[in-house]
């Protein structure tokens, strides 16, 4: 995950916790962004960008699968009944 998306996160985590707890102070904010990075790098992630690519070149992949089976269909359907 970019560092921008684990500002993001730790952002949003902050923003939840109640206003005693946010004012414990830099250390403790510290602490919780070491904390969130070291665990969110062990998880398998991929960006959003990266993701949405490889979605459209599925999407591709299944258009042209589906365009080759349709036609093998045809040419099987085409063939003499003593090929069969």
């Amino acid at each position: 995950m970019a560092e921008q998306g684990v500002e993001d996160l730790f952002r949003r985590l902050t923003e939840g916790l109640p206003s005693a707890v946010r004012g414990l102070g830099a250390d403790v904010e510290a602490n919780l962004r070491a904390l969130l990075r070291a665990n969110v790098t062990k998880l398998d992630l991929v960006a959003r960008d990266e993701f949405d690519a490889q979605a459209r070149l599925l999407a591709r992949t299944r258009a042209r699968l589906d365009a080759l089976e349709q036609r093998l269909a045809g040419l099987e359907a085409a063939r003499p009944p003593d090929d069969r």
